[in-house]
């Protein structure tokens, strides 16, 4: 069926083939292809990806406006409770985990920028097929190629203001990529460098700074290449490597807002307690694909990853020392993980008279992760080391020709090591001598299945089910952290065991020429699941307790005519966990794990050969929880944008939140805090703001 969301494009010819010949979606291990997978998927395409990019540069709301069930933007660096179904996404670059699986931090959203990347696969629900991590779902950022042609390049600009055209809400960005073909060899090149203003709310005032990570008042670059070379013409071998960068300059501090009064956090130009922070990622891949190795398709990749966050330093009282003249600050700390990997997939179809297909495979992963004090050189999460490998086999079969079974199972082995070590004392000694901890090795096996079923009841009506599972791990870090009893040792404690998730889907797909529709309904249960809350002492702790999250899911497209295109989405996911340990699930989730019901609707339209427009609408609906201090009061913001085809190049003007909406974003009015944290963490979204772009392809 059509794409749910669309292209701003003029080309309808284009279009109509790409419908006709859906996409591979190499997220899946088995190669499916889009509208013939039984669970949902949703592809963003390059053209889709310029499109918000005209209109916002945040990572997270590019995601939340075009996946249905991902979460409001936090419009921060820390992605931290923005979920999907629910859940956590496992972000993957070209099938390279992004995400830690000790001290997750809320980073791996921001690894590579989006110019780099070509199509967005992903897909919906608990799945196993890329390892631990995708408790709900799978986000995968397919990078670009290289065009045919000995060399061609790109380059593009854009300015960012707020209304007001303040100088320090001024931002932008500079884009450049060369790439080309030249006998066996293709390779592709791209540097990006961004500066971000500050932001401003709906009431023109400079949006509050978050310590622990903003994306407003800083500059980032990514330098991005890839090799490839063509050994016969079913060999090829490829080589990339990215570099992404991204820091917060040092001169605004946080207002503290007041929650109780309804004030929000803001900021004031000042200097900051310590360093800023940072995400600094670099990732090498090397692959190597054979299409036909005695009758199979072998893929296999080898891939690299160094990580590290910084977190921005607080006043809070967090990590005090005195300094050599005798004077309190206030430390901060980092995440450093540094992970290698390995991927074997061998495929074969065509068995049993071109009824089955066959995939088998083998994954390695080796994650070292610890987080420092920065200017303490303290141990906050210790060294910690975690070994997993995997095995899986995943068949497809035909029954008729309308008719055909999925199913799969994958045996996860992973072992944890964590030497002895002393957690932190958060008074202003510098030393790890709060409680001392023995260390351990506990190892966890787990055997997890899939199955599903895609039944095409007519020429233009699909029905599908889903059962599939999912392995994550806690957050180790933060567990291991917050040992407060002595004696405890970490082969003991509950709390590192893993997250294994239940998901099960039935939906449903319509393509009536023109029009589509896709219906579906999710159960994700999980007997152990994960949920942070803060402590009485202010600090965050993990809790283990059973959760089950419900949700369905409707998007919908209409190709009115040639120039006019409209697509519509609504979600809806509402769930419990077990606060009293009775095995029964008896209180709200809250806004840390589910989204809000939201209304989504689009509008594309080629007024001619030149210029064409979108117009975007999000409505995000009223939720009460249990606790009522966290009521969520709903917004609808507008966005839009123009694109015009000059005699060299394009040009865009793109609006974030047309109407200049003053709101609290749903982060800030949903998410619990500590005590602490509660009124320098109540933030409002960005208000009106302008995006002028111009790019040339030559």
């Amino acid at each position: 069926m059509p794409n749910m969301a669309f292209a701003q494009s003029s080309n309808s010819g284009q279009q109509a083939n790409d419908a006709l010949d859906p996409v591979v979606v190499t997220a899946t291990r088995n190669k499916s292809r889009e509208g013939e997978t039984p669970q949902k998927v949703t592809i963003i395409t390059r053209e889709q990806i310029e499109q918000q990019l005209a209109i916002t540069q945040d990572r997270g709301q590019i995601l939340s406006n075009l996946i249905p069930s991902y979460s409001p933007s936090r419009q921060k660096l820390n992605n931290s409770g923005e979920t999907f179904r629910g859940r956590s996404a496992l972000f993957m670059v070209d099938g390279v985990p992004q995400s830690n699986p000790l001290r997750p931090g809320g980073r791996d959203g921001y690894t590579i920028d989006l110019s780099m990347v070509e199509r967005i696969e992903v897909i919906h629900g608990a799945s196993a097929e890329h390892g631990l991590g995708a408790t709900g779902g799978i986000i995968n950022y397919v990078t670009k190629r290289s065009e045919p042609g000995e060399v061609n390049q790109h380059v593009g600009v854009s300015l960012t203001s707020d209304d007001d055209v303040s100088s320090d809400g001024l931002g932008y960005k500079l884009d450049y990529q060369v790439s080309g073909q030249q006998g066996d060899w293709d390779y592709m090149a791209g540097v990006t460098q961004q500066q971000r203003g500050v932001f401003y709310d709906g009431n023109d005032e400079i949006v509050g700074m978050a310590y622990h990570g903003e994306i407003q008042n800083s500059e980032s670059y990514d330098l991005f290449g890839k090799l490839g070379y063509w050994i016969d013409e079913n060999q090829n071998i490829e080589l990339s490597v990215n570099r992404f960068d991204l820091e917060v300059d040092d001169d605004y501090v946080p207002v503290a807002g007041d929650r109780s009064e309804g004030i929000a956090t803001t900021a004031r130009k000042g200097t900051p307690e310590s360093d800023p922070g940072y995400n600094k990622v670099t990732t090498a891949r090397l692959s190597y694909s054979n299409s036909n190795w005695l009758g199979n398709e072998l893929d296999a990749q080898l891939y690299t990853q160094r990580f590290r966050a910084q977190f921005g330093a607080t006043g809070l009282g967090s990590f005090p020392y005195q300094n050599e003249n005798g004077e309190t600050r206030f430390d901060h700390t980092r995440n450093e993980a540094d992970k290698v990997g390995a991927k074997f997939t061998l495929s074969r179809d065509g068995l049993l008279n071109d009824r089955l297909a066959l995939t088998t495979g083998l994954d390695l992963l080796q994650d070292e992760t610890q987080q420092v004090l920065v200017k303490t050189d303290r141990s906050y999460v210790p060294e910690s080391q975690f070994r997993n490998v995997a095995a899986f086999l995943q068949g497809d079969f035909d029954l008729t020709d309308s008719l055909s079974l999925h199913a799969g199972v994958r045996q996860e082995h992973a072992e944890l090591n964590v030497d002895d070590y002393s957690t932190v004392d958060r008074g202003t000694s510098v030393e790890n001598d709060l409680v001392s901890v023995g260390g351990g090795n506990p190892d966890f096996d787990e055997t997890l299945f899939n199955a599903g079923i895609v039944y095409q009841a007519t020429d233009w009506a699909q029905l599908y089910a889903n059962y599939s599972e999912g392995f994550g791990m806690p957050d180790v870090g933060r567990v291991l952290r917050g040992v407060s009893t002595p004696g405890q040792d970490v082969d003991t404690l509950i709390d590192l065991s893993p997250i294994v998730t239940d998901n099960r889907e039935v939906g449903a797909r319509f393509d009536w020429d023109r029009y589509g529709l896709e219906l579906s309904y999710y159960e994700s249960n999980s007997d152990l699941g994960q949920r942070i809350e803060p402590n009485t002492q202010g600090n965050y702790q993990v809790r283990r307790e059973k959760k089950e999250i419900q949700g369905f899911e409707i998007t919908g497209d209409a190709q009115l005519n040639e120039a006019h295109q409209l697509r519509l989405s609504y979600t809806h996911a509402e769930g419990k966990y077990d606060d009293d340990g009775d095995g029964s699930v008896d209180t709200k989730l809250s806004g840390r794990e589910l989204a809000p019901d939201t209304l989504k609707l689009g509008w594309n339209a080629a007024w001619n050969q030149k210029l064409s427009s979108h117009l975007q609408y999000s409505y995000y609906r009223d939720r009460s929880f249990d606790d009522e201090e966290f009521e969520f009061d709903g917004y609808g913001l507008i966005d839009a944008s123009l694109a015009y085809r000059l005699p060299v190049g394009r040009a865009s003007l793109g609006v974030e939140n047309v109407t200049d909406e003053d709101y609290f974003t749903y982060y800030s009015q949903s998410y619990p805090q500590s005590s602490l944290l509660e009124d320098d963490l109540y933030f409002k979204g960005r208000g009106r703001t302008f995006t002028l772009g111009y790019q040339v392809d030559f």
